[in-house]
């Protein structure tokens, strides 16, 4: 046997096993995604869909979805915690509102601006529903009573 014949047919063998080792490598799944979005687009959609009415469903939707994320050691999505924030408002839980926007801007500081300009409006309007509160048995009192 010659030795070219040998070499030949060794690399008739090598050469199918080192093309399906470069196909096992293609097919390995790609990078992990930056932040976990299951839920999260879909919560968006159904809040604009129906103008914001169910914002407890959403609430409890949103938050299973932050825990899940966190045990799975997934990234949460920018936004998430403003729009829970935004829900969170609109059930009058101004405590968990502030709190989510706060982890907003902790997470993704260049939303910081933004972030600040809403905690200082909702101070703003906590401040007046606080007044107006003080200021409603004082206008009820001057009243003339007929």
């Amino acid at each position: 046997m010659e030795a070219g014949s040998v070499m030949r047919a060794g690399m008739k063998t090598t050469f199918p096993i080192v093309a399906a080792l470069a196909l096992v490598g293609c097919a390995q799944p790609g990078p992990k995604p930056l932040y976990q979005w299951a839920g999260y687009q879909d919560a968006v959609y159904q809040h604009l869909k129906s103008n914001g009415s169910e914002p407890g469903a959403q609430i409890a939707l949103l938050e299973a979805q932050i825990a899940k994320n966190k045990v799975a050691g997934e990234a949460t999505p920018p936004g998430m915690h403003a729009h829970l924030a935004l829900l969170y408002g609109k059930t009058g839980d101004d405590v968990a509102a502030q709190r989510h926007l706060e982890t907003e801007r902790a997470q993704f500081p260049e939303s910081a601006a933004y972030v600040d300009f809403l905690l200082k409006n909702t101070k703003k309007d906590a401040g007046k529903s606080a007044a107006s509160a003080v200021n409603a048995p004082a206008d009820a009192a001057s009243q003339p009573k007929s």
